[in-house]
């Protein structure tokens, strides 16, 4: 493995186990109150886009680190609309 190489590995290590602390406490709370579901929605475009790239330019480090950053970023965003489709369906059951 040349430099370059290893140096993507790296990154994508880094990123993708900085997001799954995140991911792990979102699954285990459900907490999302302070998240932005705007931030999610265009971080995880960004994400899928960034895959898309890495698959055309068949660059492994971007492949699987988007890969396995777009499953814990799709997963926060999956439970933040839950909860808020939950909070709306309650308010209106309050009404």
């Amino acid at each position: 493995m040349d430099a370059l190489h290893l140096i993507g590995y790296l990154a994508a290590i880094c990123t993708t186990c900085a997001f799954l602390p995140q991911a792990l406490k979102v699954l285990k709370t459900g907490d999302t109150h302070s998240l932005s579901l705007m931030m999610y929605i265009i971080f995880s475009t960004g994400v899928a886009l960034w895959l898309i790239y890495g698959l055309l330019k068949k660059d492994l480090p971007i492949i699987a680190a988007n890969t396995v950053t777009l499953v814990f970023a799709l997963l926060i965003l999956s439970v933040i609309i839950r909860n808020r489709l939950r909070k709306t369906a309650q308010a209106a059951q309050l009404d």
